[in-house]
């Protein structure tokens, strides 16, 4: 099991929880590259230096520090910032529950699992049937690595996880980035966008792979071997300019023939028949205006599907 990174026990009412909080993700996809030398491979090392007399410091000599506007400091020790009177220092403190749908997807981060010491199985029990019986998530605040987090406290199959939240003042506002509420798109658009999304089909996230990884753990190893790397697909040139109907229909077209050759995206499936036949009802359409708010989801998945693009 992951190292526990927090000990303490969950509030749930008069009711205690004594848990660990351990990461609920592992190793990332990534190969670890070290910079170096590029004359003899010698590693480039970062090394710690006090900026007024030039020496380089151990650990131990290190602290934190705070500089305000006027050039003062303070000078805060990390058994001060334990000592801190918050009841969140080691209790995950819940304040309430509500549906998991009811928070915005953007405000989630990063997943921890919450395993419950020997004497907390019990009531740890307790609270993950009454979260699934109900559906909702415990809303908690926790203090951990530093600071103060928002949490929800679910579900995810016999375990309970700690969801970190964002505050709301943390996510920025796409007001200023949304598109233009004066574009429109036709009902035609709007039948082709959907029959390409019935061409393209459904995704299995647990078949998808990482292609880049792949390609470079077979560039790294060719190297290695003093062999010629792969050689990449060559660079697509820029798709010829086209009008939003023909680009939609071109890529139903192409994940169509996709389906039917078996050269979909590894993960994808989906159906055939329907999406050709939705495709040929879709160039009968009538050509009739819709709201704002539907011309912003569609004009995104044509625009992004666009071209007649194989779908990734």
């Amino acid at each position: 099991m992951a190292r526990p990174i927090w000990s303490g026990a969950i509030s749930f009412g008069l009711v205690s929880i004594p848990c660990k909080v351990v990461s609920a993700i592992g190793s990332e996809h990534a190969v670890k590259f070290h910079q170096m030398h590029r004359t003899d491979q010698g590693r480039v090392r970062y090394r710690k230096v006090c900026e007024l007399d030039g020496q380089e410091l151990a650990q131990d000599e290190i602290v934190r520090g705070y500089t305000a506007p006027d050039g003062r400091v303070a000078v805060i020790r990390d058994q001060e910032l334990e000592d801190l009177p918050l009841p969140t220092a080691h209790t995950v403190e819940v304040s309430g529950f509500i549906p998991v749908q009811d928070v915005a997807l953007v405000r989630w981060g990063k997943p921890y699992y919450l395993t419950p010491d020997k004497s907390g199985v019990k009531p740890y029990v307790l609270m993950r049937e009454a979260l699934r019986r109900s559906g909702k998530a415990a809303v908690a605040k926790v203090a951990m690595r530093g600071r103060e987090q928002l949490v929800l406290v679910r579900v995810h199959e016999d375990v309970l996880v700690m969801q970190q939240i964002h505050w709301p003042d943390e996510v920025n506002s796409p007001t200023r980035i949304a598109p233009s509420d004066r574009v429109t798109v036709t009902d035609a658009e709007l039948d082709a966008a959907d029959a390409l999304i019935d061409a393209l089909g459904p995704v299995d996230l647990d078949a998808m792979e990482d292609e880049y990884q792949r390609a470079v753990d077979q560039l790294v190893t060719a190297r290695l071997e003093g062999e010629q790397p792969p050689e990449g697909e060559p660079e697509r040139e820029a798709a010829p300019a086209m009008d939003l109907m023909a680009a939609l229909r071109a890529s139903v077209a192409d994940a169509t023939r996709q389906r039917e050759e078996g050269t979909a995206p590894k993960g994808a499936g989906g159906k055939k028949s329907t999406a050709t036949k939705t495709a040929k009802t879709t160039t009968e359409a009538s050509p009739k205006k819709t709201t704002a708010t539907k011309s912003t989801a569609a004009k995104k998945t044509a625009t992004s599907r666009g071209g007649g693009r194989r779908a990734s």
